[in-house]
């Protein structure tokens, strides 16, 4: 069958399932299923507290002088 033969609605339909298809693989995690260790996962969990009540992290002007970068 040829793409001129199909309907609009089964073009519809082959162009979302091929899209679906498409994006599953982009977005496909690698690390789905595989666990964090306890200090990475405690880390992520205080990061995420610490954003949560307001408190920012390091700013990126403090970044650049500990690399010794000019911005």
């Amino acid at each position: 069958m040829q793409v001129a033969d199909l309907s609009t609605d089964e073009l519809k339909t082959l162009i979302r399932e091929t899209m679906t298809q498409v994006l599953a693989e982009i977005l496909d995690d690698p690390d789905e299923g595989l666990l964090l260790r306890p200090e990475v996962e405690q880390q992520l969990l205080q990061s995420r507290q610490r954003r949560e009540s307001g408190v920012s992290g390091v700013s990126i002007e403090e970044v650049a002088k500990q690399l010794g970068v000019t911005l």
